[in-house]
Order: C-alpha cells, then structure tokens, then sequence
C-alpha cells in the first residue's frame, strides 16, 4: 500500500524511457548493436538466404528439417540477444559500464526461460488477435516488460507476466503510446530498406542472377535493420521497466546492475 501511495506524488515520464533507451544504445553502441546482430540479425539473415538458395528439386523432407531447425535456433539465439540487451541497458542505468562478454553470459543464463517466456506469450497474443484484436491489444499493454522482469526481477517464466501486469497496471495508455511510436518507427524503417534496396539493385523482372543479387543485397539491408530494430526495442523495452518500477516501487537505493554480480 505504501508504494502505491507513493506512485501517486510520482509521474511516469515517457520522455525519460525514450531518453534512456537512446542513451544506453549510444554509450554501449558496441556491445548492444554487435549483441543484436550476431544473435538476431546475422541467424535470420542466414535462415532467409537458406530458404531463398532452396530449389524445387531439393529434397523437401531434408529442407523442412534444416528449416525447422534454422527457425528455432535463430529464435533461440533472439532470446539470448534479449538478455544480453536488458543487462547493457540496466547497466547504463546505473551509470556502469559492461563487457560484451558479460551481457552474453546474461543472455545464455536466461535463454531458456526467456525462451519459453516467448512461447507461452507469442500463442497467448496470437489467440488474443484472433479474437477481434483487442484482446491481444490488452494482453501486450499488460506483458510490455515481461522480458526485463524475468531477467532483473528473476520471476520465472509465469511471475513475469504477474510482475509485469503490476508495474503497467496504471500506465497502459503511457505503454500504448510507447508501443505505438515503436510500430510506426518499425514500419518507417522496414519501408526504407524496401525503397533502398530496390534503389540500388532494381527490382529484378526475371533474370536469375539479377534476382539473386537483389535477394543477397535485401538480406543485408534486412540484416542492419533487423540490428538496429532488436537492440532499440529492448532498450525501449527495459528502460519503461525502470520507469515503471521507479514509478511503482520508488527509486532503488540499491542499483538493479547488482542483481548480475
């Protein structure tokens, strides 16, 4: 009860999420954006260019299972990239720096449960859409930092959605608008790599080396843009957790970048 009085004399500032997440990502460029592109960008990247090379005459039972197998190690090398991400952006929280090798080790310690956590939330938003899209809506306002809960908080899978429907409960138009700013960003920035692409190699009619160049070069622009996309969304994501938690709990007198020591 306490803090919940106390959350009222607060404000949740979303200028302060925004300017966390671009401060993190700046002073942590390295680590954050070389995180998000071997472990998301460059697994995708390499799954598309897979499935591209794959011919009619190839064996589709061996396909499918490469396929299957590239699907599920490029999601879980996403979620280790996650981890990896919350740690960084924590870290420049706290006004700390750290390794690129610390935040893998964060990443690999959480790949698992954030794995399953992405399971367990992907199916749950899929039937919330199916159902007239407001259901899904709701679902992700109240999971929008399920991800740092687990890694910070160390909830489990389950307590995660729980921590994080506490800490959104109250701020949800606040996350709206968060996410929204997110979606229209995410589109900006996948148009512009489509207008980029097709700029510089022409769209291919049907010459086969000319589709193969465009297929190549537009799995290196989807390369960058999937980079920046992963490590701005975490940075977004886990600095609206520190707001949110600040806003919730009051300010921490202990610095969250502890928990990883």
């Amino acid at each position: 009860m306490a803090s919940l009085a106390s959350a009222s004399d607060r404000r949740m500032s979303i200028g302060r999420v925004f300017n966390r997440a671009f401060a993190a990502l700046g002073a942590n460029a390295g680590t954050m954006f070389g995180i998000a592109f071997l472990f998301s960008a460059l697994p995708i990247a390499v799954l598309n260019l897979w499935q591209a090379g794959m011919g009619p005459t190839r064996d589709f039972g061996t396909n499918a299972v490469l396929v299957g197998g590239l699907y599920l190690a490029s999601f879980v090398l996403t979620q280790l990239a996650q981890g990896g991400l919350v740690r960084a952006t924590i870290a420049h929280s706290d006004h700390r720096t750290v390794g690129f090798g610390a935040c893998v080790a964060t990443g690999l310690r959480f790949a698992v449960p954030l794995l399953a956590l992405g399971v367990v939330m992907g199916f749950a938003l899929l039937l919330g859409f199916a159902f007239f899209i407001v259901p899904g809506v709701l679902l992700y306002l109240a999971w929008a930092v399920a991800v740092p809960a687990l890694v910070i908080d160390r909830t489990g899978v389950f307590g995660a959605f729980g921590r994080s429907a506490f800490l959104t409960r109250g701020a949800r138009w606040n996350v709206f608008g968060i996410g929204l700013v997110m979606l229209i960003l995410y589109y900006v920035l996948i148009a512009a790599v489509g207008i980029v692409t097709v700029a510089v190699t022409g769209f291919p009619a049907a010459a086969p080396r000319g589709f193969d160049g465009f297929v190549t070069l537009s799995s290196v622009f989807s390369a960058l843009s999937t980079t920046l996309s992963t490590a701005v969304v975490a940075a977004i994501q886990t600095s609206l957790y520190v707001e949110l938690r600040d806003w919730k709990d009051g300010p921490q007198i202990e610095q969250l970048s502890d928990i990883f020591a």
